[in-house]
């Protein structure tokens, strides 16, 4: 059995930011669907809402999803704001310029996305400004420290808040994508993913890291084996 007392610090695959090919987009495909189909979606666009909570229809508010992958989250963004009257700005953030790439091919028609290749632990990322900044299923990828200190980098240069819904590391949610992946012959998605789990967080992971950081925030456990951290400041 897996032991996921503690993150393991194993690389994926993704981590290799000049991966390209249809092996790249395969896997950025697949997982955006397993994501879907799991609800990890519904994840944040429900934090989404919440945090929207009493902000002005009528202003221009800013969005920035970082590790954007190809884009999906940030076009399900786009949609809800149509749909509900908002006007968003949105910006996608990766460090693969292949991915970047197909995340601007995939939204032509979302004039309201841009998408840029920066690494987010660079001086030039915290020069950003934005309202709301997202992570989906982006910060397992770094070390306690790291992902502590990005966060609060996110905080201080949002304006309204942060969003993040991560991975719970959890022995059943490990077997479980082991079971939704068994038709999946592309080795990078299911090795990634399940990689992915054993670096998430426990509930005490991100309660740590909310007691570092100034503002209140909320930690919700959410199906499948996600954590909703929602840190708002207006």
């Amino acid at each position: 059995m897996i032991n996921t007392k503690h993150r393991s610090n194993e690389i994926e695959i993704m981590d290799d930011l000049d991966i390209k090919g249809d092996l790249l987009i395969n896997s950025l495909d697949q997982l955006a669907t397993i994501n879907k189909l799991l609800g990890g979606n519904k994840v944040t666009i429900d934090g989404l809402k919440q945090i929207l909570e009493g902000q002005n229809k009528s202003k221009t508010i800013s969005i920035v999803d970082l590790g954007c992958g190809n884009g999906d989250m940030l076009r399900q963004v786009a949609r809800f704001g149509r749909k509900n009257g908002y006007n968003f700005q949105l910006l996608g953030i990766d460090a693969n310029q292949a991915t970047i790439d197909y995340a601007n091919k995939l939204s032509t028609k979302f004039p309201e996305l841009t998408f840029i290749k920066e690494d987010v632990l660079s001086e030039e990322f915290k020069t950003h400004k934005y309202d709301i900044a997202m992570c989906t299923l982006f910060l397992h990828h770094f070390e306690d420290d790291i992902a502590l200190d990005f966060v609060k980098t996110l905080v201080k240069n949002s304006t309204i808040g942060v969003l993040i819904n991560d991975l719970h590391r959890h022995r059943m949610a490990y077997y479980l994508f082991k079971l939704v992946t068994l038709g999946i012959k592309n080795k990078m998605t299911q090795k990634d993913g399940l990689t992915s789990i054993t670096k998430a967080f426990k509930r005490k992971d991100f309660e740590k890291f909310a007691k570092e950081i100034e503002f209140n925030s909320t930690i919700t456990w959410r199906w499948a084996f996600r954590f909703q951290w929602i840190i708002k400041k207006s």
